[in-house]
């Protein structure tokens, strides 16, 4: 560990913190160059990085299941209120509920099937899969049901590529050996913000126009 390290630690930080903080950075630059450079939306940027950790704390297995589990309560929910004609608020605080009802059933479930791990998830986690539920419904009511899938899936996928990139051991010794290795990611995203160019996705898109061009 760096001296910088050993000096946080020292004052009663723990090494997990320090070095999720430290990939943090290189997290949500990954999330940026999917957006900016690939081209998958997802939701933002900010709710796959969080959901990124949430995915560190339950485990991938568990974090998926929970996952599916937020998006297709928060879609059944939405049908079966659809002829209510409810406010937005109103129907988001209704769909949240049914969402944590169907989440402690989960846990209950995985409890009596002897798995610990998912019974054992911590309340943290837990609501960070349920601030997705907002999310959905507003990609819901925006832009409709198949493309709010769509975000939700590239969600899921830019999910798991993060997760397994901020469990890599080799770049967790890596970072807490050199943190300031970290502020590279700021000349990155300098680069990707004057993006001007196609992304790759829109390559495949217009793939029929360009080849007109």
């Amino acid at each position: 560990m760096s001296d910088i390290v050993q000096y946080f630690h020292t004052q009663g930080v723990p090494i997990e913190t320090i070095g999720l903080l430290l990939i943090f950075p290189i997290i949500a630059t990954m999330i940026a160059f999917f957006r900016q450079v690939v081209g998958i939306k997802a939701f933002g940027i900010y709710t796959p990085s969080i959901v990124i950790f949430a995915f560190l704390a339950t485990g991938i297995k568990y974090g998926i299941v929970l996952f599916l589990s937020v998006i297709l309560v928060g879609m059944t929910i939405r049908f079966a209120m659809k002829r209510l004609r409810l406010l937005y608020l109103p129907r988001v605080a209704i769909t949240l509920t049914f969402v944590a009802i169907v989440m402690l059933v989960v846990l209950a479930v995985g409890g009596s099937l002897q798995r610990t791990g998912l019974a054992a998830v911590s309340i943290f986690p837990l609501l960070i899969m349920i601030t997705l539920v907002e999310k959905f419904v507003t990609a819901q009511v925006e832009k409709g049901t198949k493309n709010a899938i769509f975000l939700a899936l590239e969600t899921l996928i830019i999910s798991l590529i993060g997760y397994y990139l901020a469990s890599w051991q080799w770049l967790i010794h890596f970072i807490l050996a050199y943190p300031w290795i970290v502020l590279l990611v700021i000349p990155l995203n300098i680069f990707m913000g004057r993006w001007t160019g196609l992304r790759l996705a829109e390559y495949y898109r217009f793939k029929e126009v360009l080849k007109k061009i």
